[in-house]
């Protein structure tokens, strides 16, 4: 089986798609298939499809949702037998035995969508995002932004993208959302660390925009002009910022990221030229080389 969750919700066994169009029961593909090869209990599938309360007859309409998906996967399970050479047995069964009512399985007062040891997207996201994570913590930025970068590939979409959410689905979206960012926000880290800054900036120009108030990608993106000779454009980022934030609702940027602005002013400041003290003409006053606040700091992840 093959389970896709990071964008549209997209489940097919043998190649064959079992996602249903009705709302009510794609709403319970997706939560089986959010808990793939686990046990998920029928009372949590009605408070997803009922948060306020099942109506009378509720675990039977539950149980005929359960009827129709496993239709679709007996339906898949035959189009396979009858294709010659695939392992299919002839009688709507693979080779292993699964059927319908065990692809999903009634269990433990749940049911269990069981994949089959097939694919499914998040587990690989989860997978690429962990070595990720490793290869940052051992140093090895190369290999980090390559696996974080593999784990970003994946999405295709918001997730479940096109599914009515309950309660649980919801929360199972923050939590996708919120690894998406973490990893979005190593693999710039990355990319930043190996001295792509110039690289980066049209990719944090994007970014920003889709995400208006995100400090740490502000960071960043200010980070990359800084170091890419654009210091005037960094402040104008962080201008930028000051505006959405105060949009967003009244708010001011953290004290972090004014750190990070005061250090651009400096920057930029100590970049011009000298100017002739009024009280001594004609004689340059000496202005010390500064070294910025932020040099080998960090921001939210975001290497100065």
């Amino acid at each position: 089986m093959d389970v896709r969750i990071l964008g549209g919700l997209s489940v097919c066994e043998n190649g064959v798609s079992i996602t249903p169009t009705a709302a009510a029961p794609r709403q319970v593909l997706a939560l089986l298939a959010a808990s793939a090869d686990q046990v998920v209990p029928a009372t949590v599938l009605m408070a997803e499809l009922w948060p306020s309360g099942g109506p009378r007859g509720a675990r039977a309409e539950l149980h005929a949702h359960i009827t129709g998906l496993r239709a679709l996967i007996a339906a898949a399970l035959h189009d396979g037998d009858r294709r010659p050479g695939d392992g299919r047995t002839g009688d709507g069964r693979a080779a292993d035995g699964r059927t319908a009512e065990t692809v999903l399985a009634a269990q433990s007062g749940g049911y269990r969508l069981d994949t089959g040891g097939g694919s499914h997207d998040v587990g690989r996201f989860e997978r690429a995002a962990g070595a990720g994570y490793r290869a940052m913590e051992a140093g090895d930025l190369s290999r980090a932004a390559l696996r974080l970068g593999e784990a970003l590939a994946l999405w295709r979409g918001e997730p479940y993208e096109g599914v009515a959410a309950g309660p649980r689905l919801r929360a199972e979206t923050v939590r996708l959302a919120a690894s998406r960012m973490s990893v979005l926000d190593q693999w710039v880290e990355a990319q930043l660390g190996l001295g792509k800054h110039a690289e980066m900036v049209p990719e944090l120009a994007t970014l920003v925009a889709r995400h208006p108030v995100n400090e740490a990608l502000h960071a960043q993106f200010m980070v990359a002009l800084l170091r890419s000779g654009r210091t005037e454009d960094a402040l104008d980022v962080y201008q930028r910022l000051c505006g959405a934030l105060l949009v967003d609702g009244d708010r001011e940027p953290s004290a972090r990221l004014r750190r990070l602005y005061r250090s651009l002013l400096t920057v930029r400041d100590g970049a011009r030229p000298p100017r002739v003290p009024a009280q001594a003409p004609g004689v340059w006053a000496r202005t010390p080389r500064l070294v910025p606040a932020f040099a080998g700091a960090s921001f939210a992840g975001a290497p100065v």
